[in-house]
């Protein structure tokens, strides 16, 4: 007979705390200090991330706006009232609020060590911000001989969504404007991005409120200002299809009329030169 007398041991050493990922790639983002932690990666609902921080010497501290969040960002820009000071942080993976705490250490990961008097404003030189622009797609609509765009149908109610991330990354992020001009903000200077494009209409049917995703397209690190005129010539399968198919009836119904008008032409033309002889 084997005996497992550590078996119950080692079961019971495991808990859900085990399950929940570390915080990674852990950023201090400062422009004219006001500081912004952020981190990776999105957390599912089954964990959430809360920030402990202190100025080095001193005691831990919580934003409490950054406790048990499901944001990847938290904003300590209101809680570093000594700016020649210098300050780590722990972002805790733990989980959401709601559910019960157990009593042990969860899973943490900590930050660099950040001095606003001398580091803020030295990450922001390396951001820059991109405008994506994006041509609406043409429709199988006319009007007034005019073929229409997506943008001449829906109007205001027409948004265009930028999903972005880092080439070869997973984290994926989005940007979203009601114009043609999509504006993606704190993109690291040097790094290559890939971009896909989404044409959304809310005022449509669940089912068809988002249109198909454009292909990617991906800047190079050489040359991050390619996508300064990226243009998106197809975007919306999805909510184009239905117009596409009013539009096939459109042309079918014209099509019919238009027979029928010049067989009714002929026939008069044929009882007129009937009468005449």
């Amino acid at each position: 007979v084997l005996l497992c007398p550590h078996s119950p041991v080692l079961s019971s050493s495991l808990s859900s705390a085990d399950l929940f990922p570390r915080a990674q790639n852990i950023t201090w983002i400062s422009s004219n200090f006001k500081t912004v932690l952020t981190w990776g990666p999105k957390p599912t609902a089954d964990y959430s991330y809360t920030v402990e921080f202190q100025q080095v010497g001193k005691d831990h501290r919580r934003n409490p706006h950054c406790i048990r969040s499901s944001q990847t960002e938290c904003d300590l820009t209101n809680t570093m009232s000594d700016l020649r000071a210098c300050y780590t942080a722990d972002v805790i993976s733990e989980p959401p609020m709601g559910v019960p705490k157990e009593p042990q250490e969860y899973p943490h990961s900590s930050s660099p060590r950040f001095c606003p008097y001398t580091d803020s404003d030295k990450n922001s030189k390396r951001l820059m911000t991109v405008t994506v622009h994006v041509t609406d797609p043409l429709t199988a609509a006319f009007q007034d001989g005019r073929q229409l765009s997506i943008r001449d149908v829906f109007g205001e109610e027409l948004e265009y969504k930028v999903i972005y991330k880092k080439n070869k990354s997973t984290g994926k992020k989005t940007a979203k404007s009601n114009s043609n001009a999509v504006e993606v903000t704190r993109l690291d200077r040097g790094e290559s991005y890939c971009f896909q494009v989404q044409a959304v209409v809310r005022s449509r049917p669940t089912s068809t409120q988002e249109g198909e995703l454009s292909q990617t397209q991906c800047t190079h690190q050489q040359n991050p200002s390619l996508l300064d005129n990226y243009s998106v010539g197809v975007i919306a399968g999805a909510i184009l299809l239905p117009l596409l198919l009013v539009g096939g009836l459109i042309a079918v119904v014209v099509i019919c009329c238009r027979r029928r008008s010049k067989k009714q032409r002929n026939e008069k033309e044929k009882e007129a030169e009937a009468l005449n002889v």
